[in-house]
C-alpha cells in the first residue's frame, strides 16, 4: 500500500525536536508562571532581534497581531486601509474591527503580491495603512510600495503571517514597513502549538500602545490608560517558540530545498515566480493550473493531499458584498482563485513524496481521470 502524501505534517518537526521542546514546556509548568513571564519576554527580545527591529510585541494570534498594529498606527473609524484581496479574508476582518475601510488592490501576476503599480489610483484623503502581504512567503516589492506611500504620510503595514525569516533586498520581512505583524499558526514556518501572534516594529510610540492595547489598556496593573483588549501570547507558546526559532533558518532551507525541486520536475503547471531581489520561503508551494479541481480531486484519489489557498477573494465574499465590488474589479485576483493548488510542503517532507507528487501531477496536469486534454499554462 502506497503511503498517503500529506499536505503538511506539523508531527514531524516535534519528533525531530521533542527532547528540546518537552523540557521547555516542563520548565514552564514547573516554574508555575503561565502568562507574560520569563519566556514571553526573552522571545519578544529573540524574535524581535531576527527580524531587525527594536521592539517585540506578543499578542494572542495573527489576527490580533493585525488589529492591534493597525490601532497602534493611529487607524481610526472611517479611516481606508489598502490591501489585497487574494490572501483570505483576514486583511479585510481586522480593517473592518477597528471600524476602518478596506479598500482592494490587484495583485502582480507572477508574485501574486499587491501591484505597486495600481497603489497610486486606490489612495484618497482617508487612506491610513497600506497592508502588504507577504503570501505564500514571498516577499512583496516594498521599496516600490513605499516611494508612494513615503511621500503622503502614509503607514506601512506588513503582513508577515506566511513569511518567517523571507529576505527582501537582503533584510529580513517585518522590518520593512512601520509594523510588521506575525501569526504562529501551528502550520506556520514558525508555528507555535496553539495560537500566538507578534508585532513588530522600530518605532517605540508604535510598540508602547500596542503593549498597551493588548493588556487592557494597563501600564500598571487594573490602572486602563486607553480602552484595551486582552490578548497573550502564553508561556508555554513562547517556550515552544524559542525552541523553535533556532531551527526556523534550516527549516526554510529545507522548504526552498523541496520548492527547487519541484521548480526543476514539474511541467504543464504555472510554478511560483521568485524575483532576485528576494529569497521567499515557501510557507506555501503554490501551482497555477487549469482545471484545478478537478485536479485536485485526481491527486487525492491517489493519495496525495493539497489545498486551495484561496478559493473565492475577499472582495466577492458574501460578507463584505456591502462594499460594492463586482466579478472583474480585481481580474488577476480572480483568475489567481481559479487556478491556484497548494502542493505538499513543509521542511520534513519526505523527498521520495516530492517525487511521488511531480510524477502524478506531470501525467494529471496533462489528462487525467475526468480531465480532458485542454490549454495550460506554460512552465516556468
Amino acid at each position: 500500500m502506497i503511503e498517503p502524501i500529506v499536505a503538511y505534517d506539523p508531527r514531524a518537526e516535534y519528533r525531530a525536536h521533542k527532547a528540546e521542546l518537552d523540557a521547555a514546556v516542563l520548565g514552564v509548568l514547573e516554574r508555575g508562571w503561565y502568562v507574560h513571564g520569563d519566556e514571553h519576554r526573552a522571545f519578544e527580545a529573540e524574535f524581535a532581534a531576527y527580524c531587525g527591529v527594536g521592539h517585540g510585541v506578543g499578542v494572542g494570534n495573527g489576527t490580533d497581531a493585525l488589529r492591534i498594529a493597525l490601532l497602534a498606527l493611529g487607524v481610526k473609524p472611517g479611516d481606508e486601509v489598502v490591501t489585497v484581496a487574494n490572501a483570505g479574508v483576514y486583511p479585510a476582518v481586522v480593517v473592518r474591527e477597528v471600524g476602518a475601510l478596506p479598500v482592494f488592490v490587484d495583485v502582480e501576476p507572477t508574485t501574486r503580491t499587491l501591484d505597486s503599480r495600481l497603489l497610486e489610483a486606490a489612495l484618497t484623503d482617508r487612506t491610513r495603512v497600506v497592508m502588504p502581504v507577504h503570501l505564500y512567503g514571498q516577499p512583496a516589492d516594498v521599496d516600490a510600495i513605499q516611494d508612494i506611500v513615503r511621500p503622503r504620510g502614509i503607514k506601512l503595514l506588513e503582513d508577515c503571517a506566511q513569511a518567517h525569516g523571507a529576505l527582501y533586498k537582503s533584510r529580513r520581512v517585518g522590518s520593512l514597513g512601520d509594523a510588521s505583524a506575525f501569526s504562529f499558526y501551528p502550520t506556520k514556518n514558525l508555528g507555535a502549538y496553539g495560537d500566538g501572534g507578534f508585532i513588530a516594529t522600530d518605532d517605540d510610540a508604535v510598540a508602547d500602545r500596542a503593549r498597551l492595547l493588548r493588556a487592557y489598556g494597563w501600564r500598571r496593573k487594573y490602572v486602563s490608560e486607553v480602552h484595551g483588549a486582552n490578548s497573550r501570547l502564553d508561556e508555554i507558546q513562547a517556550a515552544i517558540l524559542r525552541v523553535k526559532l533556532r531551527y526556523l533558518d534550516h527549516g526554510n532551507e529545507e522548504r526552498r530545498r523541496r520548492a527547487r525541486c519541484y521548480d526543476e520536475a514539474l511541467r504543464g503547471v504555472t510554478r511560483p515566480t521568485e524575483p532576485e531581489w528576494c529569497e521567499a520561503v515557501y510557507h506555501l508551494y503554490v501551482v497555477e493550473v487549469d482545471g484545478r479541481d478537478g485536479l485536485k480531486g485526481a491527486l487525492a484519489t491517489r493519495g496525495v493531499g493539497t489545498d486551495v489557498h484561496y478559493p473565492l477573494p475577499a472582495h466577492l465574499q458574501p460578507a463584505y458584498a456591502g462594499l460594492g465590488y463586482q466579478p472583474g474589479d480585481l481580474p488577476v485576483t480572480e483568475r489567481l482563485a481559479e487556478r491556484v493548488l497548494s502542493l505538499p510542503m513543509y521542511p520534513r517532507l519526505p523527498m521520495e513524496h516530492v517525487d511521488r507528487v511531480v510524477e502524478l501531477m506531470n501525467e494529471l496536469a496533462a489528462v487525467g481521470p475526468g480531465r480532458s486534454r485542454a490549454r495550460h499554462a506554460p512552465s516556468r
